[in-house]
């Protein structure tokens, strides 16, 4: 199906040519005409499935079709989970923006909250926000929702793991008027904690899903390694460096002090790598992703501050260094590769801290994996076997102790079985004789 075919304002379609996109994807297919048809709409995806358009499309057309229901408040409101997420649909919503009189404004932390605010008063039509800071602006009175038209809500699920129940909550109630019109996108329908708060924002949602996130992704190779030890984890990863053709590389660590060290050790290398993490302050990492986009950089080093959001065509590999804790989070590692049709590979190092984390993805792809290996590489670590469980036998019932029954007679006294002139009584009962009877000297 072309996007013209799904009733989109021509100055839209314009627009969409800037993506060169030879037709709509399967979730911008079903997503657009019902959210035009003004529907409430939860939605799950596979990441790079192209969501991004299937709600900003239809929420721009809608504002180029309808009159605003109030001329200060925003029209369309964006909440994204990360600072990075946010920024990547405010990029692809300014793009559609092009050639026409609405003007978006991005709001996030870690950046200057005054600044904020004075953006805020020239009464931006559209805002792309991460939750915690919008809630803060509400609370300072320096933005009103009362006639929102559209909310939406990208990544649901990440925004609950990450604790902004409240804050979407304080949001909504903020905004909450019958014609406001709702979306939600998660990773995953079966999310309890989204499913609870799509019953409270969404009004009737029709429910969309769009392949099973943990269905095998057709454009991304996935390998998978066994290391012993953190040094033979470092091994494989510059074999990998070493033999893989690549353009750019992602590789994911558990740490921040992960991210220096392997960084520092690949530019002595000259492998032109940077490392990203939560600690750097906003206008750091917004520096580092611009120089990564645009080539400057051949290999970014990152936390999970980067696994969602980030749309990069040249990024050809994904390394976990560390597997991820929770297994949704491996889907948006990986999924940082092989985007928009293209080809992606993602390797996966796993050592015995990793051994759980594995097999909670291994058994959330619903697949038995198979590990590759470096001839010259081979460790001795195979895998933690499952701890036999010993069925518990059932206790055996004590026979019940009979008690004697209690009567009211009183116990006959034992007998005494001391001895008497020295001589043992025992069970006899001692009788003395009766003295004979003194006779009396007359006879």
């Amino acid at each position: 199906m072309q996007f013209k075919d799904l009733g989109l304002d021509n100055r839209l379609l314009k627009n969409v040519n800037h993506y060169d996109f030879k037709q709509a994807t399967e979730i911008q297919q079903k997503a657009i005409p019902l959210t035009i048809a003004g529907k409430d709409l939860l939605a799950s995806s596979q990441t790079g499935s192209g969501k991004t358009l299937a709600f900003v499309l239809p929420m721009l057309h809608k504002s180029l079709k309808s009159k605003a229901f109030s001329a200060k408040d925003p029209r369309g409101l964006i909440l994204a989970p990360t600072r990075e997420l946010a920024k990547q649909v405010y990029g692809e919503l300014r793009t559609m923006l092009g050639g026409l009189m609405y003007d978006a404004v991005l709001v996030v932390g870690g950046e200057n909250f005054n600044d904020q605010v004075k953006a805020l008063r020239r009464h931006p039509r559209f805002i792309v926000a991460t939750p915690g800071r919008l809630a803060d602006h509400l609370d300072h009175r320096s933005l009103f929702l009362d006639g929102l038209e559209t909310l939406i809500l990208d990544e649901a699920d990440r925004m609950l793991d990450l604790g902004f129940a409240p804050q979407l909550r304080r949001i909504h109630r903020a905004a909450k008027h019958r014609r406001r019109q709702t979306l939600m996108f998660s990773a995953t329908l079966d999310h309890a904690e989204v499913n609870d708060i799509a019953m409270e924002m969404l009004n009737q949602p029709k429910r969309i899903a769009v392949g099973l996130s943990n269905e095998q992704h057709q454009d991304i190779r996935q390998r998978f390694y066994l290391c012993d030890h953190l040094d033979h984890k470092e091994a494989i990863l510059d074999r990998v460096l070493e033999s893989e053709s690549y353009r750019q590389i992602i590789i994911f660590t558990a740490t921040r002090a992960d991210t220096e060290r392997l960084t520092e050790k690949m530019n002595q290398r000259n492998l032109k790598a940077v490392a990203l993490s939560g600690e750097l302050n906003q206008t750091q990492r917004n520096t580092i992703m611009s120089q990564f986009e645009r080539g400057v950089f051949k290999i970014l080093v990152t936390t999970d501050v980067a696994s969602r959001g980030l749309d990069i065509s040249t990024v050809t590999h994904v390394i976990n260094f560390d597997m991820p804790k929770h297994t949704e989070e491996y889907v948006h590692r990986i999924g940082r590769t092989g985007r928009a049709g293209s080809k992606g590979d993602a390797i996966s190092l796993v050592g015995p801290k990793d051994w759980d984390s594995f097999k909670r993805v291994e058994a959330f792809l619903a697949q038995t994996i198979q590990f590759s290996v470096f001839d010259d590489l081979k460790g001795k670590f195979k895998g933690i076997k499952p701890k036999k469980i010993i069925p518990r036998q059932p206790m055996k019932k004590k026979a019940p102790v009979r008690q004697a029954k209690q009567t009211d007679k009183k116990k006959a006294p034992q007998r005494d079985k001391s001895f008497y002139q020295n001589t043992p009584v025992g069970d006899a009962v001692f009788i003395p004789r009766k003295k004979p009877a003194a006779q009396d000297d007359n006879g």
